[in-house]
């Protein structure tokens, strides 16, 4: 009996590991060995039942931490050289740094670096030049470097990351997107109607909701989001804008100030971090999206599945799947007034907002189908297994 390729994936915590790739380790694992290998922050176990998969715990932290990723280094080493995969593939960027040397030093042939988000597009300063030259690095010691959107292949080309091949997979995304499950039929049947979902979050009839989902971060464009609800709110007392996520404390905090308003004021229903995203979602009218840097936002993807008029900021991953006038539209990052005044174009023009809903959906399923990412991802695997 032939021997089945064995691949480590990577990630820096296992939120990542299992909110990421949710389902695709399961997929995976019908043709090699899959294990998945992160820090364990208290849902590690989860993962390995619900994907079926073998797991490690490796303590990996998101920030520099010299002392903590020097023993990390060695202790992947040592993991690399037991376990002996065929392929270790990363995509969290401390997560892939570590693991890429790790991988040379113990000898594993094909290390792959999935691209996500570019964490140094949104510092500045010495950390931005730290952060630059992290990503320059780990694509060094990968075999293959993977963007995940063509916005992401552009930069790495444009700002001489890496000189290695970049090709897409698929359309791009790092797990595609279940369209049955962000659908409104099933979340109606799962979570009620559209009006109850509204009603249980506090909104009125014809209050006009925009929603955000993601962290509560200065790089997410929060602070442009409030000064435009605070600009909007007297004019158009129907103003709502729903916020899920959990507003950052340690990396990139937003002003107290903001802070303040957004947790607050009668215009914003803030729900904190929620596990389904979807009842959120169907209850809004438009998903506002300002953020500063992304690698392929999920977040686009899901509001556009549950057909909402997509407004995001002219940053590579939004732009791979809104264009603009056709299923969203495209502002300028950093830009308040041009939030503002979009919003307030969005609300006082239905019929443009039915039409770029009716294109929402349609847009996401043509392009970014979970299983035909899957496919295209064992396609992949199995190229490299033949070559091996």
């Amino acid at each position: 009996m032939t021997k089945k390729m064995k691949i480590i994936r990577v990630c820096t915590h296992d939120i990542s590991l299992g909110g990421l790739m949710q389902g695709q380790l399961k997929f995976l694992n019908q043709y090699f060995e899959v294990v998945g290998l992160a820090a364990d922050t208290g849902q590690l176990q989860q993962v390995a039942e619900r994907e079926g998969i073998r797991v490690i715990d490796v303590p990996m932290h998101r920030e520099i931490a010299l002392g903590a990723d020097w023993k990390c280094l060695w202790q992947l080493r040592r993991i690399f050289r037991n376990e002996r995969p065929d392929v270790v593939h990363a995509n969290t960027p401390k997560g892939s740094l570590l693991s890429m040397i790790a991988a040379k030093m113990a000898g594993v042939k094909t290390r792959i670096y999935l691209v996500t988000g570019l964490r140094y597009k949104g510092a500045t300063g010495k950390k931005r030049w730290l952060l630059k030259n992290m990503e320059r690095l780990t694509c060094r010691f990968a075999t293959k470097v993977i963007p995940e959107g063509e916005g992401v292949k552009r930069i790495l080309q444009e700002e001489h990351i890496t000189q290695k091949p970049l090709q897409v997979v698929h359309y791009g995304n790092i797990n595609g997107i279940d369209t049955q499950y962000f659908s409104r039929e099933t979340t109606e049947a799962e979570h009620g109607s559209r009006d109850k979902i509204r009603e249980r979050i506090g909104l009125k009839p014809d209050d006009f909701a925009f929603v955000f989902i993601g962290r509560m971060a200065h790089d997410k464009g929060m602070h442009e989001l409030a000064e435009a609800t605070r600009s909007l709110k007297d004019r158009y007392p129907q103003l709502k804008v729903i916020l899920v996520g959990r507003f950052e404390q340690e990396l990139d905090p937003i002003p107290e100030e903001d802070k303040d308003f957004l947790e607050h004021d009668e215009a914003v229903k803030f729900v904190g971090y929620q596990s389904d995203v979807r009842p959120f979602l169907l209850a809004a009218d438009a998903l506002a999206f300002p953020s500063y840097r992304e690698g392929f936002p999920n977040v686009v993807m899901q509001a556009g599945a549950l057909s909402l008029p997509l407004l995001v900021t002219d940053i590579s991953g939004c732009t791979d799947i809104v264009t603009d006038g056709e299923n969203g539209i495209v502002i300028p990052p950093r830009d308040a007034k041009a939030l503002t005044d979009k919003m307030e174009y969005l609300m006082t023009h239905p019929e443009v907002c039915s039409q770029l809903a009716d294109a929402a959906r349609p847009s996401i399923m043509s392009r970014y189908e979970q299983k035909d990412l899957w496919q295209a991802l064992l396609k992949m695997y199995n190229s490299l297994a033949e070559q091996k």
